[in-house]
């Protein structure tokens, strides 16, 4: 069961990466209908990092208060539907208010199951898992680039 769930946690950090390289990829088309100047995606940017810095920083008290499945799952799924958000966003002001609960899900969910994983598992694990974001990361132009052209 314990090989099931580091499954689990690689996978997710695959999705952790995805969304963290698609608004530079997305940012060129997405402006022009939003009617947005280019650095205005440095606003969106620093909001999510902001939201990031937050959520990692509370993580361990949240963590302890409702477990890491429960701060897994409510961080997963304000992550989802602050990305389907951003995909069904008419103004650039969605974008900023999405922001929020994207920065905030990705940095609970990336701070809990690294204490999970630091806690549970041996040090290699913590390497792979990195190693699993940076496909998500990698992935994630790339998945953008083949809508786009599609």
């Amino acid at each position: 069961m314990a090989t099931f769930f580091l499954l689990v946690i690689y996978i997710a950090f695959i999705s952790l990466g995805l969304p963290d390289s698609l608004l530079g990829a997305a940012w060129p088309v997405m402006r022009i209908e939003l009617g947005a100047p280019l650095d205005a995606a440095g606003l969106v940017s620093m909001t999510i990092a902001a939201g990031t810095t937050v959520s990692s920083l509370l993580s361990d008290k949240m963590t302890k208060r409702f477990g890491t499945n429960k701060v897994t799952a409510v961080s997963v799924l304000a992550t989802a539907v602050a990305l389907l958000g951003f995909s069904l966003s008419p103004a650039f002001g969605w974008l900023i208010l999405l922001a929020v609960p994207l920065g905030l899900g990705a940095g609970a969910v990336d701070a809990a199951l690294n204490n999970h994983v630091a806690l549970h598992y041996a040090a290699r694990h913590m390497s792979w898992l990195h190693c699993f974001w940076g496909i998500g990361a990698s992935l994630g132009p790339v998945l953008m680039a083949l809508f786009l052209a599609g």
